[in-house]
């Protein structure tokens, strides 16, 4: 931005001596639609983005470790590590989008994903679809058109992931594209809650009323749930894919990554071995599987890249 408290001068191509004013710089309102666009244009740099990374990695730290002592947990002790996974997977994710993309960014991942999945789940709870017909507990903290606010959040945590992994997946700028990314985070999405539907049904978080037909080895849980987080994870990465800048780098993709990758190895480890539930640990590590593989290959060939 040039200063204003002094006449700005720069010589004149090829008249040594000649010089003229530089263009005052913009006020009010333009001003700040410019300031505005920089927090994308040049996202934070240096210790900054340090900062920020550090955040990042101490809330995905906290986050595995709350998931690690879930299986050894009861009661109330148990909600709280429910509600303290979430809370720090979420800050994670908007951490490390806020380093690497911008403030603007960081706040329309949490507005775009929070808010589609906040409507999602309330048009659910109140007719039935897209989901199926079920209903919350109340054991998951404040609600909000009769849904725990922790939820819209849980969606917010794993798009960002899922977005990136769908980016990776499907280089370019078209059309066709965009449609792939936004099937492929869908499918990121539906799988992951393979693992997380019966988990919470079987914490009493929240229940269905007409569990069937469901999938071999989840009773609890219908298709139509699956169908659901199918199309609403589509939506919600296609908003996103539209709404947030591009990674800058390869870096910026490590720590989602991982996350990413946690949740799929960690999930498919407690479901065979201490929550009972070896079926529903191979269809969502299977599942998972088909996307975070070869996202994983494709990211590591990126790094290696100059």
């Amino acid at each position: 931005m040039p200063h204003l408290d002094s006449a700005a001068v720069t010589p004149a191509a090829g008249r040594p001596g000649l010089r003229t004013a530089a263009p005052p710089a913009p006020a009010g309102a333009e001003r700040a639609v410019q300031e505005l666009d920089g927090a994308d244009l040049n996202p934070p740099a240096g210790p900054r983005r340090g900062q920020l990374q550090a955040v990042a990695v101490v809330a995905a730290a906290v986050a595995v470790v709350a998931q690690v002592a879930y299986p050894l947990l009861a009661g109330t002790a148990l909600r709280t590590a429910t509600i303290t996974a979430v809370l720090a997977f979420v800050a994670a994710s908007l951490a490390s989008a806020t380093a690497w993309l911008g403030v603007r960014a960081g706040a329309l991942l949490l507005l775009g994903a929070g808010g589609l999945g906040l409507a999602a789940e309330a048009v659910g709870v109140a007719n039935g679809r897209p989901f199926g017909t079920y209903s919350y507990a109340g054991t998951l903290g404040p609600q909000l058109l009769g849904v725990p606010l922790l939820v819209p959040l849980a969606w917010t945590m794993m798009a960002y992931p899922a977005l990136l992994a769908g980016r990776r997946l499907v280089p370019g700028g078209t059309a066709v594209r965009r449609v792939a990314v936004a099937l492929l985070g869908g499918v990121t999405l539906a799988a992951w809650d393979l693992y997380l539907d019966p988990q919470m049904v079987a914490a009493g978080h929240w229940s269905w009323t007409y569990p069937d037909p469901s999938l071999p080895g989840v009773p609890d849980v219908p298709l139509t749930n699956t169908a659901g987080w199918l199309l609403v994870g589509a939506l919600m990465t296609a908003l996103l894919d539209a709404l947030l800048p591009a990674s800058p780098a390869p870096a910026a993709e490590v720590l989602p990554a991982a996350l990413l990758t946690w949740t799929w190895l960690g999930s498919l480890l407690a479901n065979v071995a201490f929550f009972g539930r070896p079926q529903v640990g191979v269809l969502g590590g299977v599942a998972m599987a088909l996307v975070v593989v070869p996202y994983l290959l494709r990211l590591r060939t990126a790094r290696r890249m100059p």
